[in-house]
């Protein structure tokens, strides 16, 4: 048995000689960002259910890169990718390996052209796995379009919804009612409850002038569909903010195993998410504004 103390050996000059000993690295269990290292942000594709590795993107959303290098050869220049100190750059460094974003591997998208030999016969391996996830029940895909003979209101819903909350407007990675909790569970597992959930307070969609940011020039008469959050009690704007489900939200200790799908909105970037009609179809729970005659009949 070892004592935690430090030892008193003296100098020669008969002094206390303090050696304290070296103390290990740990990570706290409680602490969001040690919590997301850890992890290493790790996911799943929504199209493909393959695992996939997010990585900072310098002045860009996260990228999902493959969690395998590839030889640099079989590889595309364009499509080669390297990671540096946690960062993601779309350029080699030189070496014989590289790094390939998902989207180029994933059966569940288009093929890109032109396909290498070699990444063809790698995203034949990658959709024989996703049909053995399907097959055994492990994975579902989900819907990129709505069927045909679906009425429009069932389309009409932002895909990356422009949402205002504490002063500020966010574009989502997702449907407003599809945005989930990134909080872990007691069984280590992300939380599988949506940040709007059934009993929460709910957004208003509104019309917003399609303003700028960082004292950018404001767009001229253009209006945009906004999920507004401002009326909400800061508590709650700040759950929608860190992007927490009710339940979590009340506990201060519930770490995160992924980041918050918030990226700070601009028109000028940004301007492919405006839309200026209101959804025909609102959120359950969620209130609307009245909309104007002209929408209502279909004009315009």
């Amino acid at each position: 048995m070892h004592s935690t103390s430090a030892s008193t050996r003296r100098r020669w000059d008969g002094t206390h000689h303090l050696t304290h000993r070296h103390r290990g690295l740990k990570v706290a269990p409680t602490s969001t960002t040690s919590r997301l290292l850890r992890t290493g942000q790790i996911g799943r594709c929504t199209a493909c259910g393959n695992r996939v590795e997010w990585y900072d993107h310098t002045g860009h959303r996260p990228v999902a890169l493959h969690p395998n290098e590839l030889p640099t050869c079989t590889v595309p220049p364009a499509c080669r990718w390297h990671v540096s100190s946690g960062t993601a750059y779309p350029a080699g460094d030189g070496t014989a390996w590289c790094r390939i974003p998902h989207p180029f591997l994933c059966p569940g998208r288009d093929a890109p052209d032109p396909l290498t030999p070699h990444l063809a016969e790698f995203r034949r391996r990658l959709a024989l796995r996703t049909r053995r996830m399907i097959d055994t029940g492990a994975f579902t895909p989900i819907t990129a379009r709505p069927a045909a003979s679906e009425p429009r209101a069932a389309g009409c819903r932002p895909a990356r919804p422009v949402v205002q909350l504490l002063y500020g407007r966010y574009l989502a990675d997702r449907p407003v009612e599809d945005i989930q909790c990134v909080a872990q569970t007691r069984t280590r597992h992300r939380c599988t409850q949506p940040v709007l959930a059934p009993g929460a307070l709910a957004g208003t969609w509104t019309l917003m002038p399609a303003t700028a940011v960082r004292g950018q020039l404001a767009l001229p008469g253009t209006s945009m569909a906004v999920y507004d959050l401002t009326y909400l009690p800061y508590a709650e704007q700040l759950r929608w903010r860190t992007q927490h489900c009710p339940a979590h939200a009340a506990s201060p200790a519930a770490g995160g195993l992924a980041r918050p799908g918030w990226e700070l909105f601009d028109p000028l970037l940004h301007h492919q998410h405006i839309y200026p009609r209101l959804p025909l179809t609102a959120p359950a729970g969620s209130r609307r504004q009245e909309q104007p005659d002209w929408l209502r009949t279909g004009e315009g």
